[in-house]
Parts: C-alpha cells; structure tokens; sequence
C-alpha cells in the first residue's frame, strides 16, 4: 500500500523538460569538443608563432655575433646587442656598424622590446655574457639550434638555445639563448577559453530553449489524444473524437486508429444498448401474454379443462417466440462482431450456394428451384463459410414464405468486376416501394399480421444486411407488388490467394476452407422460419 502510494505521490517530470534536458546534453557535448578542438588548433598556431619568435631572435643574434674568429667575451656582446641612440632623426645605431647594418640594430630592438622575451648569450664555458632581462632559465649547451617547451617558476615558457659559430673558421664562439615566457599566448588562451566558455553556455541555452519549443510542438497531437481519452474516460457516452491533426506522421495514424476505435467502441455500446431495448421491447408483449394467461388461470381458467388447454398453448407459442427472438437477437448481436471473429475467413462462393440449392430442393420439393451459375472457374471471398450460407437460407427462407401462387425461386451467380452477384429471386407478393427502404430494419414487418402468423420476427433481413456489410459487401432489394422480389448479394472476390498450406488437408490448392459438417450450431436450421419480408 504504501509503495503504491509513494509512485502516485511521485513527481512526474515532463517529456519536454526531458527532451531538452538531453538534447542540451547532446548540444553541450558537441559543442565542447568543437570548442576544444579549435582550442587545441588556436593554440598550437599561437605556440607555433611564439616559436618563429624565438627563431628569429636567435637568427639575429646569431648574425651579429658570429663574425668573430674567437671566442666571443663580454666587451664583444654589449657591443653588437646593446645598440645606442643617436642621429638627430632619433635612429637606433649602432657604435660599430654603419647606417648599411640598421636593419640589424632595428630588429633587435623589436625583439628586445617584447615583455615576455628574454635574451642571454654565453662563452664557451657557460658563463653568462650577455642578459636582455633577468629571470632567464638556468643554461643547457646544446650542439645545434634547440627550441623546447620548460617551466620557469612553475609556469611554462619556450626556450631557444643555439651555438655560435664562426662564420670565418666555423669555431665555437659561444651560445645564445631566448626564453619566451609566454605571456601573451597564455593571455590570448584565456581570452579564447573565455570566448569558447560563453559560446558553449550560450549554445547550451539556445538547444535547450529549442527543444523544448520544438518537442512541444511536437507533443501538441499528443496532448490532443491525451485531452480526447480524458474527455472519453471522465465521460464515456461522449461524442468526442481526436482533431484533424495534419502532421502526416506515426502520430496522426495514431490519432485515426484512436479514432477509430472510440467510433468502433460507441458502436458496441449503441449496439448493446439497442439489444437491450430491442429485447425489452420484442420482449414485453410475450410477457404480457403469458402472464396474462396464468393469472386467468388463477383466478378460475384452471377449472376449465378448455380454458386451461387454451391458455396453457397460447403460453407454450409465446415461450417459443421469445426463444427464436432471443436466439436471432444473439445472432444479430454476434454479426456486428464480424471483424473481430472471422477477419480471415476464406470460402468458395460456388460450393456454398450450390450446398444451399440442393438443401431447399430437398426440403422443399414443392417448390421449382432454379439455378444459373455463369461462373466457370471457383470464386472465393473472404467470408466465413456458415455465414454465407445463413444469409442465402434467410433469403430463400423469405422467397418459400411469400410465394403462396407461384412456387418457384430463381437463383443466379454471376461476376463483374473484382465482385461476385448472388440473386434470388421469388414470384410472390413484393414490396412496396413504400416499405423497401424499411425491410432491412430491426423488427420491421411488411404486413405485421401475415407475419406473426407465419413465425417471423423482423429480424432476418437484418440479419443477413449486417453480415452482408461486416464483409465490405452489400445487399439490395427490388420488388414490385404482385410479381415478386429479387435480392442481390455483391462480395468483392479474392485477388490474392493465400499460399498453399503442405500441411493443411485441403482439397482446394492455396484456400482455407472451414469444415462445417460439424459446426452447424451457429448456422439456422433450413426448416426453421428465419425472417419475412
């Protein structure tokens, strides 16, 4: 009890918060690997130019102190790389080169003049000559030009170190060294993270923003359907159904099959409440009979023995009324679930209709039946076998009941088209034009009179009308006063045959027929009167 409660009592999160959430999760992964890429690219670009600084630098330095044929000494390096002012245009000159080698003097000076660069050279022993700035990292000799990656003070810097050497003997002068520390490449690396931090939170915001926008738009049929199925649980007789979504997706074939089965749903229920009328009303005047008679009888018809005869027969015909309508009634109801029963059912029209010729020439043999059949090969429709042939009994049923004069029944079938057409067709009394647009309701009698007195209760042509449709066919009716009727059934025919089952025992290659020898019970017996016109 208590494990039910606290799911009840749980908070339920929307699917729109959801999505967004990981949607922006998704956004927010990508966008951080985009953005540490391009970090990583940005700054390798920033350390490579940083690099081409410290090679350069050391370019300079090496040309201006590599002319010497001796170890360099200290009064040599100040001389080249501690230039003086002079001139009065303000030109860096230096003290032992003309105006020709100012280009040097110049690019010493730009390079000096950068914050996070620090220049040393050194003598052949390692001892320091020269010192741009101080905080230098602590000297390594190297046997070639060395660019590499270090810590000063626990921050990195790129450090450049190269031998002099003579360019007229090719003898060691010294060493030059540059340290870069980096400053403005960490600067600008901060400055980028920043940029790709707020990018990323901004991205962020903005997936998440549209994700919501977007999955609410995208729920919208969603809430319709929930709105619709709310509306038909808080009130199940009503009328609502799910809008025209237009979405043209998963989701608007949802909202049709939903519809779908709310319209299939309401027609059980108006279909049961219908029985239920139906039943109560069919059902009162027997009731009404019978106990009309047995409180005769208790008053005094039960010491008349002819009364008593009289009354006890009356009540005996009315319970065998009451037990063919209820048992029509049942058919009827079962008819209006054809879809859910026998879907599937596949049958031979030829066999069947001739099965129901021979079975009414027998029973009736005083009757003429006829029958054309202009089909020349099987035609099979998707049908349950019993229920074709309780149709064709209820129709030839009704052509033996109205053919007092002329007993004679005609009965035909044809294809046009993907359709099959069974007509039968009596010579008796006809309808009127009055009553064929009525003959196929529940209970409705031509001539209610003739009818009770030939056992029909109304409801065999309903019968027959609601099998008839709930296998996508349709029946119809034309009849004229004094000559007769003729009733058409039209069933659209197979046109792709299922596969031939090996192990099925089927005389007919590729159809599943349905064995009937047995199963009669759902099938009206052919001396049982069905229906009347």
């Amino acid at each position: 009890m208590t494990d039910s409660n606290s799911k009840g009592n749980k908070r339920k999160i929307s699917l729109k918060w959801k999505w967004a959430f990981f949607t922006s999760i998704g956004v927010l992964a990508i966008v951080v690997v985009f953005s540490v890429l391009i970090f990583n690219r940005f700054t390798n670009v920033l350390l490579e130019q940083e690099r081409m600084h410290i090679s350069n630098t050391l370019t300079t330095v090496s040309s201006r102190l590599t002319n010497y044929a001796s170890p360099l000494g200290r009064k040599d390096v100040n001389r080249y790389l501690r230039p003086r002012i002079s001139g009065d245009d303000g030109q860096v000159l230096d003290s032992s080169q003309d105006n020709d080698d100012n280009i040097y003097s110049d690019s010493l000076i730009v390079n000096f003049s950068r914050d996070n660069i620090l220049v040393n050279v050194y003598g052949v022993n390692g001892k320091q000559l020269f010192e741009s700035r101080k905080d230098a990292v602590d000297f390594h000799s190297s046997d070639k030009r060395k660019i590499a990656m270090t810590k000063l003070n626990g921050k990195k810097v790129m450090v450049g170190t190269e031998p002099l050497l003579s360019k007229k003997n090719g003898s060691l002068l010294g060493y030059a060294q540059v340290t870069d520390k980096l400053s403005s490449y960490h600067a600008t690396a901060r400055k980028l993270l920043a940029i790709l931090a707020i990018l990323v939170l901004i991205s962020v915001l903005i997936a998440m923003i549209f994700a919501y926008i977007l999955v609410a738009e995208l729920l919208r049929p969603i809430n319709e359907i929930q709105n619709t199925i709310n509306k038909v649980k808080s009130d199940p007789d009503a009328d609502v159904r799910v809008p025209e979504l237009n979405t043209h997706d998963e989701l608007s074939d949802l909202a049709d099959l939903l519809n779908s089965m709310l319209d299939q749903t309401q027609r059980y229920i108006d279909q049961q409440q219908q029985f239920v009328e139906d039943v109560s009303h069919e059902l009162r005047t027997p009731v009404a009979v019978i106990q009309g008679h047995i409180e005769m009888l208790l008053r005094w018809g039960k010491d008349d023995p002819e009364v008593l005869k009289e009354s006890l027969n009356a009540s005996l015909q009315e319970t065998k009324r009451m037990k063919s309508l209820v048992s029509e009634m049942l058919d009827l109801s079962r008819a209006e679930q054809i879809e859910l029963n026998y879907g599937e059912e596949i049958t031979n029209v030829n066999e069947v209709v001739g099965q129901v010729y021979n079975d009414f020439k027998m029973i009736h043999p005083d009757f003429t039946f006829t029958l054309d059949d202009d089909t020349h090969d099987g035609v099979y429709v998707k049908i349950y076998r019993n229920h074709l042939e309780q149709v064709l009994v209820i129709l030839l049923d009704n052509a033996i009941k109205y053919s007092e004069k002329r007993k004679e029944v005609h009965l035909s079938l044809s294809t046009a088209m993907a359709t099959v057409n069974i007509a039968v067709q009596d010579f008796g009394e006809g309808i009127s034009q009055e009553d064929i647009d009525k003959v196929f309701n529940r209970f409705y009698r031509v001539d209610k009179a003739r009818s009770r007195d030939k056992g029909g209760n109304g409801l065999g042509l309903s019968i027959a009308h609601r099998l008839i449709e709930a296998y996508h066919g349709n029946i119809t009716i034309e009849s004229s006063l004094g000559y007769g009727s003729i009733f058409q059934i039209n069933l659209p025919i197979m046109q792709n045959m299922p596969e031939e089952d090996d192990n099925a025992e089927n005389p007919i290659p590729g159809i599943k027929t349905v064995k009937h020898s047995s199963d009669r019970d759902s099938k009206k017996d052919l001396n049982h009167d069905n229906e009347d016109d």
